[in-house]
């Protein structure tokens, strides 16, 4: 795409696209650029009508992916191109509301015994305990560790949000416990292989795999279901589901609800109205 491409990273950048998004986003321009061996700029609505089907048809992507694409092509031709006729008819796939994936509190304790670095085990313990995702976990600093006011700052959260979470007392034990024994050097909690730079998602989500394995669990569960799992035992302890929208950051108390759909807590105090039927 050569200067489509450093013009289209450039307008992400000043309307303050999160890192990952604007990767994404070009990554899946350049797929589509690819496929028809042209420059988008010389393309219009019928390339992007063909490539949605050869997606749909032919990779049989998911409709969370071909909405990925969607959102693409939409930034390039409205923002990049200034044609936001090509795009205009778009409409996005239905996308089918799956329940979060939850862990029970034996499964997460299992999970972590059969973690065998306390690298690994610390980003479990910060995942669980504070509702993070994953690449809110790697991005940690050292300083955003705040004993005094017991709060996890984190700095990077999903749509360049920024909040605080708890920090338990048993969560901030165990992450000095890990600062002794690890002695992480730079700035970074959980440092890669090179001090300056944190810690890969890939080098978090590996190891967890691998612990999930070993432990037995036959769920199919990744490493964001240790946030939605502390979303679920917060309810089930009784924590106001306000609360638990800001820890979590989400924008939208719709979508702190879901998990009420799978707290236990909660179906445990309704009733079924065949209870309530007078009977003989």
């Amino acid at each position: 795409m050569g200067e489509l491409y450093d013009r289209m990273r450039d307008e992400f950048l000043l309307q303050g696209y999160a890192k990952n998004t604007m990767n994404g986003h070009l990554c899946r321009c350049k797929v589509f650029a690819r496929h028809f061996m042209r420059s988008p700029a010389d393309m219009g609505e019928e390339e992007v009508r063909q490539f949605m089907l050869y997606l749909t048809k032919e990779k049989n992507v998911t409709p969370s992916s071909l909405r990925a694409y969607q959102n693409a092509l939409k930034f390039l031709y409205r923002h990049v191109l200034k044609r936001p006729e090509v795009v205009a008819d778009l409409k996005s796939p239905k996308i089918t509301t799956r329940l979060p994936t939850v862990l029970s509190r034996t499964e997460v304790v299992a999970i972590f015994e059969a973690t065998r670095l306390i690298k690994h085990k610390a980003t479990i313990a910060v995942s669980y305990g504070a509702g993070l995702r994953i690449g809110e976990v790697a991005r940690l600093k050292k300083t955003d560790i705040d004993s005094r006011r017991m709060r996890i700052y984190i700095r990077e959260a999903k749509y360049r949000k920024e909040r605080h979470s708890i920090l338990s007392p048993g969560l901030l034990k165990f992450l000095r416990e890990y600062y002794r024994k690890a002695r992480p050097k730079g700035e970074w909690l959980f440092p890669g292989q090179k001090p300056q730079n944190h810690i890969t998602i890939n080098a978090i989500h590996v190891p967890f795999k691998r612990a999930v394995k070993k432990a037995g669990i036959q769920k199919n569960v990744s490493f964001h279901s240790l946030r939605h799992s502390f979303a679920t035992h917060l309810l089930e302890n009784g924590t106001d589901i306000r609360f638990v929208q800001q820890l979590l950051g989400h924008t939208s108390i719709r979508t702190t609800v879901r998990y009420t759909h799978v707290s236990n807590a909660y179906l445990g105090t309704i009733e079924s109205p065949w209870d309530g039927l007078p009977r003989a």
